[in-house]
């Protein structure tokens, strides 16, 4: 067997030029850290109110300082006015337990009657049960009733002359005849709801009178 001729031999391929480095990228610069949340000292709240609401700046709540402590607040140059306030609450339960409450039928007896003594002393007692709010002298205080199929609205209404108005005596009045009519009522209904807590009107001092739409 015979070489073969050198021209036949395969020519060995052409060496390929280096590729031209690559020009490096510049890194991107290192990004900040979001900075972290101012602290507030204790008791201290954020530039708003302690709900978190634009529209109630702390600097507008006259039962709290500058530094987010509590107060109660001081009244002693406001004028002495005639106040007065109502308030309601209602307590929805079924038919037939309202007809025994009517009826003074109740395993406990009279509901309406104790809970209309209860609303009262409820008001006389506001500022022992509400922390900041001042004792006043009541110069009157109503508890009515409405009953319906499978309701009783309370009604209650309020009066001084004072300082300072009576809007939380008439809600501590209806809330507290809300509360005696389900003790009276529980027995019967354990299910039965308050509901619709709310003031409905108030008259004299500095804001002057206002009627719930």
């Amino acid at each position: 067997m015979t070489d073969p001729e050198p021209s036949a031999l395969p020519k060995p391929a052409p060496p390929q030029p280096a590729a031209p480095p690559s020009a490096a990228l510049p890194s991107a610069p290192p990004q900040a850290a979001p900075p972290e949340p101012a602290a507030h000292p204790p008791g201290a709240h954020a530039a708003y109110g302690t709900h978190g609401s634009s529209h109630s700046p702390a600097a507008q709540l006259t039962h709290e300082r500058p530094d987010g402590a509590v107060l109660m607040v001081d009244v002693t140059d406001k004028p002495v006015t005639k106040r007065t306030a109502r308030a309601t609450a209602t307590l929805i339960t079924r038919p037939d337990v309202i007809a025994l409450l009517v009826a003074g039928d109740l395993p406990k007896g009279e509901a309406l009657a104790t809970a209309r003594i209860a609303g009262i002393m409820g008001a006389k007692q506001t500022s022992s049960l509400v922390p900041l709010c001042h004792p006043l002298p009541l110069s009157g205080a109503t508890v009515d009733f409405e009953t319906h199929d499978d309701r009783v609205v309370i009604l209650t209404s309020v009066k001084t002359t004072g300082v300072t108005g009576v809007e939380m005596e008439a809600l501590t009045a209806a809330s507290v005849a809300a509360l005696t009519l389900y003790d009276m009522i529980k027995a019967v209904d354990k299910h039965a709801q308050i509901t619709d807590l709310r003031v409905l009107e108030k008259t004299g001092g500095k804001s002057g009178d206002w009627v719930h739409e």
